[in-house]
């Protein structure tokens, strides 16, 4: 049986993302919904570039990152898992509304701990992100 420490989970999230130097949360409606049971991470709002460092990846499972931006640019994730490159993925990020791009990748592409950077092409916009293994 296979179990998932969401609290914990948020508090590495929330760690790594004042160590890769994202901005403060803005005090906004959320951009992305909580990714409820099936959530690995959930980064609510941001602004600017970031990143987030976690772990407890199953490998039997598939692994989607989605991203949410909103601030008339793009944002450029990039994830990596055990030293592997494993997703790229650029949303455009419309001034008025919200922008949202998903990637999906097969099981045993992200396995035990990963790593997404964030990089905005202005630091004025916002952007929230969620990493789900659905069963």
């Amino acid at each position: 049986m296979r179990t998932k420490n969401v609290s914990m989970m948020a508090l590495l999230a929330a760690g790594a993302m004042t160590a890769l130097g994202a901005g403060p949360a803005a005090a906004t409606d959320a951009l992305l919904p909580h990714p409820g049971p099936e959530g690995l991470v959930w980064v609510q709002e941001q602004i600017g570039d970031g990143g987030v460092v976690s772990a407890g990846a199953w490998g039997g499972l598939p692994t989607v990152l989605t991203v949410a931006c909103q601030g008339d640019g793009i944002v450029h994730a990039t994830m990596e898992s055990q030293g592997n490159h494993v997703a790229d993925l650029a949303v455009d990020c419309p001034a008025d509304t919200i922008g949202i791009g998903t990637v999906s990748m097969d099981p045993g592409m992200v396995t035990g701990s990963f790593s997404i950077g964030i990089d905005t092409s202005d630091e004025t916009i916002r952007w929230a992100l969620t990493v789900t293994q659905p069963e």
